[in-house]
């Protein structure tokens, strides 16, 4: 099942940023827009009163690392999907990153953020809209094609 989920994960968020329309791709493809939010040398986990529970860091080009992360508030009602950016080149980098969330119901949705720049020496986040939800969530997600996973449940 997990496997599955991860496959058909994949292919929306890969449909998603070719940009495939969804009479082609289904309506499983549908991706909304994320947003970027650039935190310099400061660690989006260590610095957020939120919980984070992340897969493993995978190398998406030389010296430039991303990982998928499901997010809970630190009040537990509120969710979240991201992809945390490590660029540690001495010069920008471009990233397009996607993910997707997922309670034991099924896909709460999929979000795309679209090619951004990350900052020399920088973190640069890539969030997916906050949801309501009490339950356990995880999140599937890529960076420049790159599959980063599966995060933890939250």
């Amino acid at each position: 099942m997990r496997v599955a989920r991860m496959a058909a994960g994949s292919i929306a968020i890969i449909t998603a940023a070719l940009g495939l329309s969804l009479s082609t791709a289904g309506p499983a493809a549908a991706a909304d827009s994320g947003s970027w939010r650039a935190y310099g040398n400061t660690n989006p986990i260590t610095s957020s009163s939120s919980t984070w529970h992340c897969a493993g860091t995978k190398t998406i080009a030389t010296n430039v690392g991303a990982q998928v992360c499901a997010i809970r508030s630190q009040g537990g009602g509120s969710v979240q999907a991201a992809v945390i950016v490590r660029n540690n080149r001495s010069s920008l980098y471009s990233v397009q990153a996607a993910m997707d969330l997922y309670s034991s119901s099924g896909k709460l949705g999929a979000w795309l953020c679209s090619s951004s720049g990350v900052g020399a020496n920088s973190w640069s986040v890539c969030f997916g809209k906050t949801l309501s939800q009490s339950g356990a969530v995880d999140s599937v997600g890529n960076a420049n094609g790159v599959n980063l996973g599966i995060s933890p449940k939250v």
